[in-house]
């Protein structure tokens, strides 16, 4: 997950994304890390790495905590985010901790939620340098 040059800047960030899709996440992670001159952590709670909660309060809780060490989060902007409770949560999570958001438009996807659109920092296409350079530009 990380780049192997050492002297560049680690960018944090947080992939928020629905487990029913987990292609595009896949897809995302492997962009991120094969990126030239760019070096990245994955804060990010995939479904093969699930939190260890029986709550939806320490679930909240435990996102809260990951999102807080973050750079930046990463919305992947599918039509299918409205039905996942847990994609809302973490955007409220990101404004909450004032966290930029970029928004990543999945390849081949024609629209982006108005929501997304309205809370995202930046809206991106789905190619490596536009995502990366979007995560400079808005990285805290």
């Amino acid at each position: 997950m990380y780049s192997t040059n050492s002297a560049l800047k680690n960018y944090r960030c947080f992939i928020s994304h629905a487990w029913g899709h987990n292609d595009s996440y896949y897809k995302l992670e492997e962009m991120l890390d094969k990126a030239p001159r760019f070096k990245w952590s994955n804060h990010s709670v995939p479904e093969h790495d699930s939190l260890d909660t029986a709550t939806d309060a320490e679930l909240e809780k435990e996102l809260e905590e990951q999102i807080s060490g973050t750079n930046i989060v990463l919305i992947i902007s599918g039509m299918y985010y409205s039905h996942s409770k847990w994609i809302l949560k973490e955007i409220e999570i990101a404004e909450d901790k004032n966290k930029p958001i970029v928004a990543i438009k999945p390849r081949g996807q024609k629209r982006t939620p108005m929501e997304i659109q309205e809370k995202a920092d930046e809206l991106v296409g789905w190619s490596t340098s536009s995502i990366v350079s979007s995560i400079r530009r808005h990285s805290l």
